[in-house]
């Protein structure tokens, strides 16, 4: 039985990003997200009417719009205003320009088109959402170093712990073999000693016999 698709987006660069997937797993696939971004929060599984007719219309294609606004998803959507890929011509052909094409550059060039509150909007809403990125990431350098140390303390610590074991094992070993030596010569020196006293009472009592 087909498992149930559900909606999860996320933000990726100047993207967020939506896909109707059947688990979180399949979700960061589709992206190509190798971390845990649900654990981190950076993604969530949404219930926006608009958002899952749109995945559900196209399940497993990743729909994206630009970030900082309400665009419907969609596969091919455009960079926010004021982004743009820069585009390099090959310098042994330049393209050729027409006088019409002139004209229309040296205007727009006079004149750019103004900035939007709109526009400006998402901008800052793109600067706020990087730097964001960039506080989380180096709060996650620091807790990684953090866990590094705490590792290398806890290491140094066994190990340390497990040198003391066996100095003290080795000491108890040193002094069990000395006893054990010491009671092996103390026992030998009471059998010599008693076979020297048994001969002795064995010649008396033989002597009392006799008489």
């Amino acid at each position: 039985m087909a498992r149930k698709l559900k909606t999860f987006v996320t933000r990726l660069g100047f993207f967020d990003l939506a896909v109707a997937a059947p688990s979180m797993k399949a979700a960061m696939e589709a992206w190509g997200i190798k971390h845990n971004a649900f654990h981190r929060g950076d993604a969530s599984e949404s219930d926006d009417a608009a958002i899952v007719a749109a995945t559900m219309a196209k399940p497993g294609t990743v729909l994206k719009r630009p970030v900082g606004t309400s665009e419907p998803f969609r596969e091919d959507a455009a960079l926010p205003a004021g982004f743009s890929l820069p585009v390099n011509a090959p310098k042994d052909r330049p393209p050729a320009k027409t006088k019409a094409k002139t004209k229309k550059a040296a205007a727009r060039k006079k004149n750019p088109p103004a900035i939007t509150n709109e526009d400006k909007s998402r901008q800052a809403a793109i600067i706020s959402f990087e730097s964001a990125r960039a506080k989380r990431d180096r709060a996650r350098a620091r807790e990684d170093a953090a866990a590094k140390r705490d590792a290398e303390k806890r290491g140094q610590a066994v190990e340390k712990a497990h040198a003391a074991l066996e100095d003290a094992r080795k000491s108890h070993q040193d002094r069990r073999d000395k006893l054990t030596r010491e009671l092996d010569r103390r026992l030998e020196e009471e059998e010599a000693r008693w076979a020297k006293e048994r001969r002795k009472l064995e010649a008396a009592l033989d002597q009392a016999r006799k008489s």
